[in-house]
């Protein structure tokens, strides 16, 4: 098993691990010389790293996507862990665990499909139900969909995280038809599990997530509309129109053009689909801003520019605050006045006289 895991690790740690490179970038010292900026990442989060000397030898051993074995020392900078590297080897991927590396789903992906065809086996409109058996039916889709993160960086990042996200939203679903009268539930289903169908060709998942060029250049709800339409082909009695209502909550699902909508919801299961969308979505990006903030001071967490907020550490604000103690410093004793008389002198002696 990989030792030792980035969520393991301390501040002024002497660090002797393996890591996955997610970003690499060569940057410049004022005198030219360069300087090496990177993520190293592993299953449990990622790591900011900087190699200031000697990094022209060793720029051209590795590229994004490869593991490297480091050596370095973990500082605090800028009140965030960063990690100085001293030694840097590239690592052949014959030799590594790659579940060591990549973010998997905590819940079992076999044990999610088999969720998820549950879930339109209750469906009953025959023509919905069709149309999502035969695009599950094909492997080509099914396996990816299995394996799929949802987003690159936003959230459900990680293997299994699409069909995570959506079966989640299948339960808001079913919690909001029940809640809103006049809901087609069949339909607001129907929209659940498709708006993201496109994200298993936009988005390449084999090392670090990245988008494809398809993904680049056409985006994953035109992609996710024509694999729809091609299924639709083969069944030729499906409704014209309920066409027409499907592809309208896939193409609206973002809500708002300026968030890359063609369309904005324009009746109830649309406009459903799109909140129930954001609600997952910001709240699992809410979730892991929390569990994986490595802001080391204070009860805020780094800015995040999906939420456009930093987060409330609430359980690190909830903590009753320690009692300053206060030290004890014991009183010095009063001097005694001086005598201003021989009388005065006398009488002073007499009682500083201890018994005889």
């Amino acid at each position: 098993m990989k030792s030792p895991y980035i969520r393991e690790l301390q501040a002024s740690q002497t660090v002797l691990g393996t890591f996955l490179v997610s970003y690499k970038d060569i940057r410049q010292k004022k005198g030219g010389e360069p300087v090496l900026h990177l993520t190293l990442a592993d299953r449990t989060g990622d790591l900011d790293a900087r190699m200031f000397d000697n990094a022209a030898e060793v720029l051209d051993t590795f590229e994004r996507d490869d593991f490297v074995r480091v050596k370095g020392l973990l500082q605090v900078f800028h009140n965030r862990p960063q990690l100085t590297i001293h030694k840097i080897l590239p690592v052949p991927e014959s030799e590594v665990d790659t579940s060591d590396f990549f973010p998997v789903s905590k819940r079992d992906r076999d044990e999610m499909f088999r969720e998820l065809q549950s879930w339109i086996a209750g469906m009953t409109n025959p023509h919905l139900k069709a149309l999502l058996e035969a695009i599950f039916a094909d492997e080509s889709i099914a396996a990816p969909f299995r394996s799929a993160p949802a987003a690159k960086t936003v959230h459900h990042n990680w293997i299994g995280g699409l069909i995570e996200h959506v079966l989640s939203m299948c339960h808001l679903a079913r919690f909001t038809a029940a809640h809103y009268p006049d809901i087609d539930f069949d339909l607001l289903l129907a929209g659940v599990i498709l708006h993201d169908l496109g994200k298993i060709r936009e988005l390449s998942f084999t090392r670090s997530i990245a988008y494809t060029t398809e993904g680049q250049l056409i985006g994953h709800i035109v992609i996710g509309i024509g694999m729809i339409e091609d299924k639709l082909r083969r069944i030729p009695d499906f409704p014209a129109r309920l066409r027409e209502l499907l592809v309208h909550m896939i193409l609206s699902h973002h809500g708002e053009l300026e968030f890359g909508s063609p369309k904005i919801p324009v009746f109830p299961e649309a406009l459903l689909l799109h909140y129930i969308d954001n609600l997952d979505s910001k709240m699992e990006c809410m979730r892991s801003l929390l569990e994986k903030d490595r802001t080391v001071e204070g009860e805020w967490t780094a800015y995040n520019s999906a939420l456009e907020r930093s987060a409330l550490k609430k359980s690190r604000f909830l903590e009753p605050e320690e009692p300053a103690v206060k030290s004890e410093v014991p009183a010095s004793p009063k001097p005694h006045p001086e005598p201003t008389s021989a009388f005065a002198a006398k009488l002073s002696h007499a009682l500083q006289r201890e018994p005889g």
